[in-house]
């Protein structure tokens, strides 16, 4: 039997978890991913949640904060995949 589908089209709105708030508090990039359209919001919060371990999921948040720190737009929804 074929797993759920993931493509961008399947994906619900994700909520934020309480880690990846706090985060954004703490490194003061609120207003940074405010900034960003509602996909690429939505992008990078199913991409921190599909990850299985919390170690690849501290991963993936450090590395949505450094994107957001950086202003890297044109990175902004390249972060699925990697």
């Amino acid at each position: 039997m074929p797993g759920p589908d993931k493509t961008l089209a399947a994906k619900s709105k994700q909520p934020m978890p309480g880690f990846v708030k706090k985060a954004l508090e703490k490194r003061n990039l609120v207003d940074a991913y405010r900034a960003r359209p509602a996909y690429q919001q939505n992008d990078y919060l199913f991409w921190i949640a599909e990850a299985k371990l919390q170690a690849m999921k501290d991963k993936r948040l450090a590395q949505m904060l450094d994107e957001l720190e950086k202003g890297d737009a044109a990175e902004a929804g390249s972060v699925i995949g990697r």
